[in-house]
């Protein structure tokens, strides 16, 4: 861009005619200068911005607009002169075109960074919001917590109702327990309790889910082996047969002692697959 500068600069130097130019012609003159120092600040402006994208946009955008309407002037000017002075015009109407083509080129750039600085401000807008909602989820689940009961005594009444038969209320308390003390050696055996609400209640999809979850977050609690044992009985209920044998083989191979271990034979059994034999 500023070797186009210098060469439009340059043409005028070399191109200036012998005779005096018109007064008009001077005045023309004076405008294209102009737009051509509007035009190379605008350049060094750009080469060397480090200060906010946003004023930046906002400055070129002015300066294009002024550049724009300078060059409609001109244009204008350039009309009303005729064919006075032929090689001077077609100097500057080669002058001009160059204009307009650099002036084409900036406000694409324009519209490049306009676009850039929009994606940028919706990112922040997004993370703004993002942050807020999880910081607002943080101290309402804070606030519950503060008000919720001491963890044993949420667990203890949870396990009571369960074993009373009101599983609704047993679930509401296992899954508060896991909300609010998610962190304590209790949390898997609320996992587990969930997912045996869920399995009483046929709902085995729901069930299969809960003891993968009591074994991937909680593989050394003491429910461990009754999520293994019992995930074979979820995936036998949903026709997974293969799933279900690989499932109950593992409580033989993990758990060869556990009660869970006897139970897991006696299923395969009755499954017609013995035992430490793959189906």
């Amino acid at each position: 861009m500023k070797k186009q500068i210098a060469l439009l600069a340059l043409t005028f130097v070399l191109g200036t005619p012998s005779f005096a130019a018109s007064k008009e012609m001077v005045q023309l003159q004076t405008q294209v200068d102009q737009v051509l120092n509007q035009l190379n600040a605008l350049q060094r402006s750009n080469d060397e911005r480090l200060g906010s994208l946003t004023t930046l946009v906002q400055q070129n955008t002015d300066a294009v607009n002024k550049m724009s309407a300078a060059m409609d002037s001109i244009q204008k000017t350039f009309a009303q002169q005729g064919a006075d002075g032929a090689t001077r015009g077609d100097q500057l109407s080669g002058q001009i075109q160059a204009l307009n083509d650099s002036i084409d080129e900036l406000k694409a750039r324009m519209a490049k960074l306009s676009k850039q600085m929009e994606d940028v401000q919706s990112a922040q807008q997004s993370m703004q919001a993002q942050t807020l909602a999880q910081a607002q989820a943080q101290a309402q689940t804070q606030k519950e917590a503060a008000a919720a009961p001491p963890p044993q005594t949420l667990y203890d009444n949870a396990l009571r109702d369960l074993n009373g038969g009101h599983p609704d209320l047993a679930a509401q308390q296992f899954s508060d327990y896991i909300k609010y003390y998610s962190k304590t050696d209790l949390a898997g055996n609320a996992e587990f309790y969930l997912a045996e609400i869920a399995y009483k209640d046929s709902k085995f999809e729901d069930a299969l889910a809960g003891y993968d979850k009591v074994l991937s977050d909680f593989p050394g609690g003491n429910k461990a082996a009754a999520a293994q044992l019992k995930k074979g009985y979820a995936l036998t209920e949903l026709g997974k047969n293969d799933e279900a044998v690989v499932a109950l083989q593992f409580v033989l191979q993990r758990y060869p002692r556990s009660p869970e271990a006897i139970q897991a034979k006696d299923k395969l059994r009755k499954m017609g697959v013995g035992v430490g034999k793959k189906r």
